[in-house]
């Protein structure tokens, strides 16, 4: 599978981190859809074609790892990168707790994110 084929949901309410990171998966040949929120990903949720989540952890609203954790209460097992740009060790427990695929500490590098995104498509056979 090429990486054009394997769908990103992007997930975060910092507009320059979306756009960044959207040319960062564009870079790198993988599609990508963007969000402003949880609330917002949920709303698409019957729409979306997306293989992975990168989610922001301190989104406005329902954060990421609350996100992370009712999706998979509902059954839906999308491998979850989850980044921040406060990390701390109680968090990043929590957000391994969850099984995230990764844990991002904003900014991250380009090689950072193709890494979590061959973890991710590794999780799901998805190569």
């Amino acid at each position: 599978m090429s990486n054009s084929s394997y769908v990103v949901a992007s997930i975060d309410d910092d507009d320059l981190v979306r756009e960044a990171v959207a040319s960062l998966l564009a870079a790198n040949e993988y599609a990508v859809e963007l969000y402003v929120s949880a609330e917002q990903f949920l709303l698409s949720l019957a729409d979306t074609r997306a293989e992975c989540l990168l989610v922001d952890l301190h989104l406005g609203g329902i954060c990421g790892i609350t996100l992370g954790t009712g999706l998979a209460k509902a059954g839906i097992r999308l491998p979850i990168i989850y980044m921040t740009a406060s990390p701390d060790d109680a968090l990043r427990a929590r957000a391994m707790q969850t099984g995230c695929v990764a844990f991002l500490t904003k900014p991250f590098t380009a090689p950072a994110l193709t890494e979590a995104l061959s973890a991710a498509r590794r999780r799901t056979g998805s190569n």
